[in-house]
């Protein structure tokens, strides 16, 4: 499978990594660490020279219970740091963690790569036109509800199944507005309690019957510290061995905080396969 980025085909019979960077000031764990240009050039470098394929850039907190804010305050966190990046590594493909078309269209048009949208289009109905018209590679995710009430949405009574049927139809619906590259992302931690993302892993093998490259979020969720009754900051060995499994069940693209040790994982399972 391919993705095209500015023109690039990205290769991802080798899964890639996509390192995290919150300008939020309230995420789960490195919200308020990337207060000034100087810290967010440095962090971006990092990833970068540790292997990133993508950037991913989020100004909305979608964490659990996560403050809402303004389509304003948003564009004017995200636009400038989208600007800064690329006016320093203007090579960089930087993913745009949105679900609203208006900042997704404005980031695109400043030069970033594609879109990640925790709602697949739904919580806002311009954004499968928005994305056509951008010709940009768009990653859809599983949620129920929104990022303030979604962990009161944790009823299936089939996970796996209802999540293939979601994806279904919003992968249909996003090739009927002709959008050409499609990622899936099964949301763990969205709409899901500790059980039920596990259950998860175990069957993730089943996303690749959608003909999609599949990414994977892990890095440092509660899912992992809650379970080893530790912290986020503790949480990075259970990140490995979750990136590790995903591998193995056809995981392409490791959305993390850790881009060195998710490097690690792609080059041992590699060595495995």
């Amino acid at each position: 499978m391919t993705l095209n980025c500015k023109g690039q085909l990205i290769d991802l019979s080798t899964p890639k990594v996509m390192g995290i960077l919150n300008i939020t000031p309230d995420s789960f764990y490195d919200g308020g660490l990337y207060k000034n240009e100087s810290e967010i050039l440095q962090q971006t470098e990092k990833m970068l020279i540790e292997g990133a394929t993508f950037i991913d850039i989020g100004a909305y907190s979608s964490r659990p219970g996560g403050k809402h804010i303004s389509e304003s305050e948003e564009l004017k966190r995200i636009v400038p740091v989208v600007n800064l990046i690329l006016s320093h590594f203007p090579e960089t493909f930087l993913s745009i963690d949105t679900f609203r078309s208006s900042v997704a269209r404005q980031c695109i048009e400043a030069g970033a790569t594609m879109i990640n949208d925790i709602s697949a289009g739904k919580m806002d109905k311009a954004m499968l036109s928005t994305v056509a018209n951008l010709n940009v590679p768009y990653i859809m995710m599983h949620m129920k509800g929104t990022p303030q009430n979604m962990q009161q949405h944790t009823e299936y009574e089939n996970l796996v199944k209802e999540i293939i049927f979601y994806f279904s139809e919003r992968i249909a619906e996003a090739r009927s507005h002709k959008i050409n590259d499609i990622i899936i992302d099964p949301g763990f931690g969205f709409s899901k309690n500790i059980d039920q993302n596990y259950d998860l892993i175990s069957k993730l093998d089943f996303f690749t019957n959608l003909n999609t490259p599949l990414l994977v979020g892990f890095s440092r969720k509660s899912m992992i510290y809650n379970l080893l009754e530790s912290t986020p900051k503790e949480a990075l060995n259970g990140t490995s061995v979750l990136n590790t499994l995903a591998l193995t069940k056809g995981a392409s693209i490791l959305r993390v905080h850790d881009v060195k040790e998710a490097m690690e994982c792609i080059k041992i399972t590699n060595q495995i396969n």
